[in-house]
């Protein structure tokens, strides 16, 4: 496969209201929609190998009374790898404080899908004063064990792998690898999948998800040692669930559940991995209960 440049890529998913921010070397893409006197808005985070579109039909519902910015985070969609290639949770908790402050933003509420919930709740931990409540989407931070993630990290080891990436991301692969993660509620739309397919072709993405992968490594082979902390989170927390998700077991929702104090968890039946995406507008109801 072809990868697809960023000027193809903007003409086609930049238009408005999307945006570009500087963030160090970085031209972050992101959307800041809704109701622009609220002082409280909504950040959302998307998940591995996802973008910020994952939040569109959520984002229709929520901005006609709040204010809702999400981005594409770095090694995804349009923003593009950093340039040191470390992707860590530490320093995807910092690009999170930078993209704030950029952008003026004091407090909000933080809410995060996979990848995205447990960047979030890190976020939390290290910068509480800037949360008024958290939520958490099928969040990673317990010990993995989906076997595509372990896969990913043993790949990354062949050398050129990257490179080999752009050529086993066809559209049959990408709408494969998205019905593993959905769960038995809805298929997967053509739409959705062309959107996937593109912007994992962006230049620069497939060898961004390869260094991703080594830095994963660490954090498949035992949990995130901040894990243990998630007790200290006393922000009212929202912990949505998809019953079917195979990447992050339901158990991890109901460790959440435990160990965050003033917790409430949803569980979703016969979802998977990204409720939002699924079953928008179910999944979003408990979100505009718990933000009122």
């Amino acid at each position: 496969m072809k990868l697809k440049s960023l000027t193809e890529l903007k003409e086609k998913y930049a238009q408005s209201p999307s945006q570009f921010i500087k963030i160090g070397d970085l031209d972050v893409h992101y959307r800041d929609e809704g109701n622009p006197d609220d002082e409280l808005p909504l950040v959302l985070i998307h998940g591995t190998c996802a973008h910020l579109h994952t939040f569109d039909a959520w984002t229709e519902v929520l901005k006609k009374t709040k204010r809702v910015v999400r981005m594409d985070l770095p090694a995804f969609g349009l923003t593009g790898a950093f340039s040191h290639h470390n992707y860590s949770i530490t320093n995807y908790v910092k690009f999170i404080k930078d993209f704030l402050e950029t952008k003026g933003i004091e407090k909000c509420i933080i809410g995060g899908n996979s990848l995205g919930g447990e960047i979030a709740w890190n976020f939390t931990l290290e910068h509480s004063e800037r949360v008024e409540k958290l939520i958490l989407i099928d969040s990673a931070g317990f010990e993995l064990k989906s076997k595509a993630l372990l896969f990913l990290t043993k790949a990354t080891k062949v050398p050129k792998f990257g490179g080999v990436l752009k050529h086993l991301a066809t559209k049959f692969l990408v709408k494969k690898s998205l019905e593993e993660v959905y769960g038995e509620v809805t298929p997967v739309k053509n739409e959705t999948v062309e959107i996937y397919h593109d912007l994992f072709l962006r230049e620069g993405n497939p060898q961004a998800l390869v260094d991703l992968g080594n830095t994963l490594e660490l954090a498949i082979k035992k949990i995130d040692p901040k894990i243990n902390e998630i007790s200290k989170i006393q922000q009212p927390t929202l912990i949505l669930w998809g019953e079917k998700d195979t990447l992050v077991s339901l158990s991890d929702a109901e460790k959440f559940n435990k160990n965050i104090p003033n917790s409430k968890l949803v569980i979703f039946k016969g979802a998977g991995h990204v409720p939002m995406e699924e079953i928008p507008e179910e999944s979003v109801k408990p979100v505009l209960e718990f933000i009122k």
